[in-house]
């Protein structure tokens, strides 16, 4: 049973261990996880930012390389003698196969020469010649311009033209203009197969170019709240896959994306792109789900070892409950052959008891001489006493004598009966006394061999009565022997005193102590027929037959060996209390 308990208490200590322990474990896990999410967001953030920074700057680089390259297109073929001549006698039959050769050396888009009504005499696409261009902004601006003109045109399809364009003169005439049409779409081409979206807006800030065509011809607040309606369940979606938290500089279609934006030196130009976070996602996902991976599979071996754990501690439960059934059962066995070697011992005692008391009475036999002694002395004593009072002729002295014989004979015949029930079973009925007035009948009893040794007894008493419940006859009994044992003990002294203590507090406490020599075997002091004395003088029973009283009173006789020299006996006997007191009265 004590296993268990304690098996029990190490269980839940081991099992609070345990949980504390996974506890540590996941929160060391969601601390490492954070750590690691905002370290690798800002390296990871910071490294595609700088990517995307070097990017834009290669893009401006190769949009500013190709304007520039197409802007000495058409100050060079301004001065051409033979397109010259051409508008000067409007023969352009070898005009167009002439600009075709410089597409293939320059590598413009294409090149169309306008003659002063802005018709169309020559160009790289065949298509387009005779079409009229009067009206259009690179033909009038030209014209009235002396250097080369930079136009943007819309398309009517969508997006828009890039041209150049100078005006062609001699001696002061303007003959015609020459244009020089700028491939800016390909960039566009390139720029698309890229994840980010890329836009290249003018001086008032619409877009000009752009990744998505829908953008064109718009502002970028405009082209970035142009988004796709999305549902309920992409937007939760897209919130709850984009736990990483990251700082978005703006939102494209409701995408937190990174915004940088260069100045593009060249009319007031600036180029935009906008980097998702979809790679720093990706990058810090991968090292995070490493990481989870790793904490899942160290919770799962835990949990695995404590699962073992458990099923071994569970085993070893189902042994000690078996071992602890088969204990109870064999000690209810035990304690039922207890009960019934109790019951059969109980009966062997109380025979035995009996058998032991009828054995004692021929060793008390011989008591009653010891203990008939005093008595019988005394009553000599008194005898003598009254035959001279009565021959002085003082009766009432004698009858007093006699009545104190009268006591003695009575004082007999009690110690007798007391041998008669102590061979009997069963208990005499106590009665409250006076444990002052029962000293006082032991010392008068004791008075001639007091008187003849001339002991100085000295007494200690209280100023209230000490109220025992027992056998007073006993006790007076019990106090003679103790006040013999005195007498004899001193013999040997000069001054021979004897003094005697009564005191009240749990117990009722009277002790006897003498000047004599002291006891020397304190062992064998209360053995029956052990003594000191010379043969004849005493059996060594009347310490024997005054513990046996005391103990069968409730109380206890102890005898000790004086600090200063002498003997010194003390009993203790139950006080009497108040309810004793008022049932006594009754």
């Amino acid at each position: 049973m004590f296993r268990s308990a304690s098996s029990r208490e190490a269980t839940l200590s081991v099992s609070w261990r345990v949980r504390l322990a996974v506890a540590l474990l996941l929160v060391f896990a969601v601390v490492t996880i954070s750590i690691t999410n905002k370290l690798l967001t800002d390296r990871f953030t910071e490294s595609t930012r700088n990517r995307a920074e070097l990017r834009i700057a290669l893009y401006s680089g190769n949009l500013l390389a190709e304007l520039r390259q197409n802007a000495i297109v058409p100050q060079l073929l301004s001065r051409d003698p033979a397109l010259i001549e051409a508008l000067t006698r409007s023969d352009y039959s070898l005009s167009t196969q002439r600009l075709i050769s410089f597409v293939e050396e320059i590598g413009a888009a294409s090149l169309m020469l306008y003659d002063i009504d802005g018709r169309t005499v020559a160009a790289t696409d065949r298509n387009r010649l005779g079409a009229s261009h009067r009206q259009e902004a690179y033909f009038v601006d030209a014209l009235r311009s002396n250097s080369t003109v930079f136009s943007v045109i819309p398309r009517d399809t969508g997006g828009y033209r890039f041209f150049y364009s100078r005006r062609i003169h001699e001696a002061g005439t303007n003959l015609g203009v020459i244009a020089a049409e700028v491939d800016l779409q390909r960039f566009e081409r390139a720029w698309a197969g890229i994840s980010d979206a890329v836009i290249v807006t003018d001086s008032t800030g619409d877009i000009i170019m752009a990744t998505e065509p829908r953008w064109r011809g718009l502002t970028e607040s405009e082209a970035l709240s142009n988004q796709t309606p999305q549902s309920a369940i992409e937007r939760a979606i897209k919130a709850t896959a984009d736990w990483t938290a990251l700082p978005a500089d703006a939102y494209l279609q409701g995408e937190a994306v990174m915004r940088l934006s260069s100045r593009i030196p060249f009319r007031g130009w600036r180029i935009t792109s906008y980097t998702t976070y979809a790679s720093v996602r990706e990058k810090v996902n991968g090292v995070l789900a490493l990481e989870v991976m790793g904490f899942a599979i160290l919770l799962a071996l835990t949990f695995y070892a404590l699962s073992r754990r458990t099923a071994g501690r569970a085993a070893l439960f189902q042994r000690e409950s078996a071992e602890l059934r088969a204990l109870n059962a064999a000690l209810q066995r035990e304690v039922a052959e207890r009960k019934r070697v109790q019951q059969t011992l109980a009966v062997a005692e109380q025979t035995l008891e009996q058998s032991s008391k009828l054995a004692a009475l021929g060793e008390m036999s011989a008591a009653v001489s010891h203990e008939l002694n005093q008595p019988l002395a005394a009553m000599k004593t008194y005898l003598a006493g009254a035959r001279l009072l009565m021959q002085r002729n003082r009766l009432e002295e004698a009858l007093a004598s006699f009545g104190r014989i009268d006591d003695l004979i009575e004082r007999m015949g009690a110690i007798t009966r007391q041998l008669k029930s102590y061979a009997r079973k069963g208990q005499q009925q106590f009665s409250p006394f006076d444990m002052e007035e029962a000293l006082g009948s032991a010392l008068s009893m004791m008075e001639p061999q007091l008187r003849q040794r001339q002991v100085q007894i000295n007494r200690i008493l209280p100023s209230d009565p000490v109220q025992v419940m027992g056998d007073r006859m006993r006790i007076e009994q019990v106090l003679v022997n103790l006040l013999r044992n005195a007498l004899d003990a001193t013999k040997s002294e000069r001054n021979p005193t004897v003094e005697i203590i009564l005191s009240a507090g749990e117990t009722a406490t009277l002790t006897v102590r003498d000047n004599g020599p002291g006891i020397e075997d304190l062992d064998s002091l209360f053995e029956p027929f052990y003594t000191t004395k010379q043969p004849g003088d005493g059996v060594g029973l009347g310490l024997a037959i005054s513990s046996g009283i005391v103990s069968d009173l409730g109380g206890r006789l102890t005898a000790r060996n004086g600090q200063h020299g002498g003997a010194v006996f003390e009993m203790q006997l139950p006080i009497m209390d108040s309810t004793e007191k008022t049932q006594a009265a009754e």
